[in-house]
């Protein structure tokens, strides 16, 4: 694209919920097309969206500027870009005091809003630059000169102009005020999205969050569709009686050398006994487990997986991550609240050992890389379940123990689905609350956008008719934008720092919490960890018939002590009599279950594994059911692919089967195996 050099400085995402029109991604990915020396996505008072931001910017090859829109509540708004690591220090400690303002204050609409003062944004300046938009003053002079006393020769005034038919006028009145206050002008555009085409969906935003219909709130819309991304020769035409004001832009981002690449988490050192380092004491922790474990003797086998993940942890540095685990479930027993890890980490001897998981893995074929890889280098995931009226008590105790500035959850976009879309877009458009019921009824729960016609004619309408086009056409646009930061489900991050100097923090809805701005694949991108503490309704069930049976003068059981293979048990599962039994108790599962006819635990852990898309989808339930009914020959190729899918009679159903057999039958390492995992799975991850 033609043009003079230009950056773009004042840039609302679809992170300022409900105001801006494209995702960060599409802003980033059209300014780098249209050639501009940056971008900055200044949304307002957040920086939720900026890891998706920086993520494509690098894809992409162009120069993002980290910055945010803020608006004090005694003085002029102002955008404030991101010059160093300090800079980025202070908006975060800024806007995580702004929400706890709001919170202090409370009122309704309290969630979301960030309350800051004029020596707010002064106390926390350093590292920051600012630009003052002038269209927004009512006394600019003054105004710009109240910030100038801040910000100094780190202050511009921005022109912002959109084809409203008073341009001319109003940029000569920009220079004259920029002129009197002695703060000089650059360019801005206001953007609010990407491309014109996406001016509709913005006004319906709009009137979403005003809760009123497109047609009666006009006078609050955008005038036209200018407010997007322009060609570099339109932003000269349109400055061209501002000298230097385009030129300005690129100096600003030029200042701006700050990129979250920068940003180093450092995980809180865990609580070691003097004289040991956490290496050695997670060492110590592990081998005495496992003589805990293994009274009669540690299996040679389970010695080397110890032994080899130990080796892995201590070079890749998550020492204190396992031994603030460790303490966490420690914390719980102590307590008594019922826990126990899953998922990936129930591939490592060393959780089993520490007590975080029951695998015993003298039973199992574990693969560690599968939790934790030396080629993947990202951080290991570690989920615990707590009975689910007491995992609050576990949450405290994180945050007592690291102090509120160093932990808070993990947030969670809550993001548009095809229902909440339709009801949103069609209320905006001015359809009744009957016919957007009806509509919403008509949609199925895997209905995809693509669908919508078919059920607005079910729903009576015509779907080939303007209005039905037009919502059709909106939808599809707003699908899978960001609605709100809601809370991850147990997420927790802690950090040796404030976590502040990190990333925002901000009350959460519910009393004693707080959360960050990101989520959990913004956290996944940085390398910053978290620790998964989640509830889980039958772990309380079963500390209640604990209690009953020690009650009924019965043995005081734990989740180690159950007696194991009870058949009376999996003759009542062989019926299909499991409502209420957790993994087992949904229709497909019950449906199942008399075909299988589970006779040990491992048969049940073939079942959860069976009724699932991977399983289903590559047609493997039907051949191990015929070979586990003697209708089928059991054959394999070679003993090494024996070993890996005796177990399942020669059929993989597992996830850790498809990684052994990568090793054994195509020499991949586990490492690479892995990544044959996740790339297996990438139709759940695009661009993976």
């Amino acid at each position: 694209m033609s043009g003079p050099a230009y950056a773009e400085l004042h840039c609302t995402s679809n992170f300022s919920f409900l105001q801006g029109g494209s995702h960060p991604e599409e802003l980033v990915q059209a300014a780098a097309a249209l050639g501009y020396e940056a971008i900055a996505i200044t949304d307002h008072a957040t920086l939720a969206g900026i890891v998706r931001a920086h993520g494509a910017a690098k894809q992409a090859g162009i120069r993002l500027v980290v910055g945010c829109r803020l608006e004090p509540c005694d003085a002029a708004p102002l955008v404030v870009w991101v010059r160093d690591r300090t800079g980025y220090a202070n908006l975060c400690r800024l806007l995580t005091r702004g929400y706890a303002r709001a919170a202090e204050e409370g009122g309704e609409g309290t969630a979301g809003r960030c309350v800051l003062t004029f020596d707010d944004v002064a106390a926390h300046s350093g590292g920051l630059l600012a630009g003052v938009p002038l269209a927004a003053l009512a006394d600019p002079v003054e105004q710009l000169a109240h910030w100038r006393s801040v910000f100094d020769d780190r202050l511009w005034s921005l022109a912002e102009v959109a084809l409203e038919g008073d341009d001319d006028d109003r940029l000569r009145e920009f220079a004259r005020v920029a002129r009197l206050a002695g703060v000089p002008i650059a360019a801005a555009g206001d953007v609010r999205y990407h491309e014109r085409a996406r001016l509709a969906l913005a006004d319906v935003l709009t009137a979403v969050r005003l809760g009123s219909t497109v047609d009666a709130i006009r006078g609050e819309l955008l005038t036209n569709g200018e407010r997007h991304l322009q060609e570099r020769w339109r932003i000269a035409e349109r400055f061209a009686s501002l000298p230097g004001a385009l030129e300005r832009t690129v100096e600003i981002a030029a200042q701006c050398r700050f990129s979250l690449d920068e940003l180093r988490y450092e995980y809180p050192e865990a609580c070691v006994p003097a004289g040991r380092t956490a290496r050695e004491h997670l060492a110590h922790l592990a081998w005495k487990g496992a003589a805990r474990r293994y009274p009669d003797g540690v299996p040679e086998k389970v010695r080397e997986l110890v032994a080899h993940e130990l080796a892995l942890v201590a070079e890749l540095g998550y020492e204190a991550y396992f031994l603030t685990v460790f303490d966490i479930v420690r914390f719980a027993r102590r307590r008594g609240i019922l826990c126990q890890g899953r998922g990936s980490a129930a591939n490592s001897a060393v959780c089993y050992c520490l007590g975080i998981t029951s695998v015993d893995p003298a039973r199992m074929n574990v693969l560690f890389e599968r939790f934790v890889s030396r080629e993947r280098r990202e951080a290991p995931d570690i989920d615990i379940d707590f009975e689910h009226d007491r995992r609050e008590e576990v949450l405290q105790y994180i945050y007592a123990t690291y102090g509120r500035m160093r932990a808070a959850m993990t947030a969670e976009v809550i993001s548009y689905r095809l229902r909440s879309a339709v009801r949103d877009v069609a209320k905006a458009l001015g359809f009744s609350l009957d016919r957007v019921d009806r509509i919403a009824e008509a949609l199925d729960v895997g209905d995809g956008v693509e669908d919508l016609p078919t059920r607005l004619a079910e729903a009576g309408l015509d779907p080939a008719g303007a209005a039905c086009t037009r919502l059709a056409a909106l939808v599809g646009q707003l699908v899978g934008f960001p609605r709100h930061l809601g809370q991850h489900v147990g997420g927790m991050v802690m950090t040796r720092g404030d976590l502040c100097d990190l990333v925002p923090i901000q009350p959460a809805t519910m009393d004693g919490r707080t959360i960050v701005q990101w989520d959990k694949n913004d956290l996944d991108e940085l390398g910053i960890l978290k620790v998964d503490c989640l509830a889980l309704g039958m772990l309380s069930a079963i500390h209640r018939a604990f209690d009953l049976v020690a009650g009924a003068g019965g043995q005081r059981l734990t989740l180690a002590t159950v007696p194991a293979e009870d058949p009376a048990v999996y003759e009542m599962i062989s019926r299909a009599d499991t409502v209420g039994v957790f993994q087992i108790e949904s229709r497909a599962q019950m449906s199942m279950l008399p075909r299988l006819k589970p006779r040990c635990f491992y048969d049940l852990v073939i079942e959860v594994a069976i009724v699932r898309p991977g399983p289903i989808q590559g047609d493997m339930v039907h051949p191990y059911l015929r070979r586990r009914a003697g209708e089928d020959t059991i054959t394999y190729p070679n003993d090494a692919i024996r070993e890996v899918l005796e177990k399942t009679l020669g059929v993989p159903l597992f996830q850790e089967q498809a990684m052994r057999l990568a090793v054994v039958a195509a020499g991949f390492t586990p490492g690479e195996a892995d990544q044959l995992r996740r790339a297996m799975g990438a139709w759940r991850r695009p661009g993976l």
